[in-house]
């Protein structure tokens, strides 16, 4: 199966059902309506008050991303309490705060347990219940909407039926293949054609200790359209989270910070209702056998298993597609176990000429720059002379060598035998060439045949 990366640029994928509003989470208009203890709350409520030189309802509020009834609620019981007295009126239900000598001492030992300050969490059950819902109820992936998301690839039938399946599945996927062709790519764009957003909180609270889900660097916020929702949740598209070779197994658990009582969550629960891409296995500080290892109970059960730096093992879902990108082949992984496991596989080879020389055409105009069958045979025999095995990512280097050095020169950029083979020579290296009588190009490029 041939899977190649062209880099046009993304289209918009086409409008699919969106079942997000089904699972909207209702607006929480009293206390005894939250999933977290009162007195958590409360307590969140004081660290808070304790962090604003000029504190009201509204500002507390605003930061713990609660109703101003609920918010107002949990400031009466801190001043009944004698930890905060009220300073004003502002508006209705709206007051101003002050610290009392008591509740900075009870601040003081709130922050030595947990730090956290921000977002009211939901419980680990409510987030539980809302994740495999949403992901086990969203819409199937139509045949439009993935054409859209993988337009930037050149794929064979067979490979699109696979990554259909995978993404209407939620089953993973295994890719293989040389390196510079298309893997991590194809795995980019299959978290387009999931359908609909989905919603995540902010953060869960598990025995008074809070994990941060919400990441603005993988989570893409989308507008709800209506105020009408508990907003200790955020709506996002399916997201994408790439874990190259900086992963280790100690990445794949809770991630304690420097701050007490306050864990970042690790990868596959930030990539719950979306993609994980497990990019160039083999290269990770881990071995791949044990990484792959570590993955047998949550592909096969769907739940992973973390644990709380007190010794507690929490069950968390485990509702993403893992795609696992790797230049290893079946006999250098070795564990038969895990790929008995997973839901698909994709062997992804070097590209035929047919296949190059439609990468080249589409990503010379996409760059509006002419193009030439005779210049891919031209390059197609420069690979067979240096017994050279062609990469799906080369026409797109080769092209972008063009552009910068037409730059160079002061010339317009375009594309001719001569420019290409600077471009060639400046990509592989003179001193790498290595030509040979036969070489191991099987195939003849015939101009005008991509």
């Amino acid at each position: 199966m041939i899977a190649v990366a062209t880099d046009v640029r993304q289209p918009e994928t086409p409008a699919a059902v969106d079942r997000s509003d089904e699972f909207t989470p209702s607006f929480v208009e009293t206390l005894d309506e939250l999933d977290v203890s009162p007195e958590f709350l409360a307590d969140l409520a004081l660290k808070t008050v304790s962090r604003e030189a000029e504190s009201t309802t509204r500002s507390v509020a605003t930061r713990l991303r609660l109703g101003i009834m609920v918010t107002d609620a949990l400031l009466d019981r801190l001043v009944n309490e004698k930890f905060i007295e009220k300073k004003g009126v502002v508006g209705l239900h709206n007051y101003r705060f002050g610290m009392l000598e008591r509740g900075w001492t009870k601040v003081d030992r709130l922050l030595a347990q947990s730090s956290y300050v921000g977002a009211a969490p939901v419980s680990l059950a409510t987030y539980t219940e809302m994740i495999v819902g949403q992901v086990r109820n969203r819409s199937g992936v139509s045949q439009a909407a993935l054409e859209e998301a993988m337009a930037a690839l050149v794929l064979s039938d067979a490979t699109k039926k696979t990554l259909r399946l995978v993404a209407s599945s939620g089953r993973s996927l295994f890719l293989s293949g040389p390196p510079g062709n298309g893997k991590t790519a194809m795995a980019r764009a299959l978290v387009t054609a999931i359908p609909g957003t989905l919603w995540i909180p902010y953060a869960i609270e598990i025995d008074g200790q809070v994990i941060q889900v919400f990441d603005r660097h993988n989570h893409r916020s989308v507008e709800h359209g209506n105020d009408d929702f508990d907003h200790r949740w955020v709506k996002i598209r399916p997201p994408l989270v790439v874990a190259g070779g900086e992963l280790t197994i100690q990445n794949l658990d809770l991630t304690a910070t420097n701050l007490p009582g306050r864990y970042d969550a690790p990868f596959q629960i930030k990539a719950n209702g979306g993609v994980l891409v497990i990019d160039d296995l083999g290269r990770q500080r881990c071995s791949a056998k044990e990484l792959l290892n570590r993955w047998i109970v949550p592909l096969e059960d769907r739940v992973d298993y973390l644990t709380l730096d007190t010794g507690k093992k929490v069950q968390f879902p485990f509702e993403s597609i893992v795609v696992f990108a790797t230049n290893l082949t079946g006999g250098d992984l070795e564990d038969e176990a895990f790929l008995r496991r997973m839901g698909c596989r994709l062997a992804v080879r070097p590209p035929p000429p047919d296949v190059y020389g439609d990468i080249f055409h589409r990503y010379a105009e996409s760059c509006g720059l002419t193009y030439d069958p005779h210049l891919v045979a031209h390059l197609w025999e420069r690979y067979r002379l240096e017994d050279r095995e062609p990469k799906c990512c080369e026409p797109r280097d080769l092209i972008e060598l063009v552009i910068d050095l037409c730059h160079l020169h002061d010339r317009p950029a375009e594309l001719t035998e001569e420019v290409l083979d600077l471009a060639w020579d400046s990509y592989f290296g003179l001193a790498n060439r290595r030509p040979t009588s036969g070489g191991r190009m099987s195939h003849e490029f015939r101009p005008g045949a991509a």
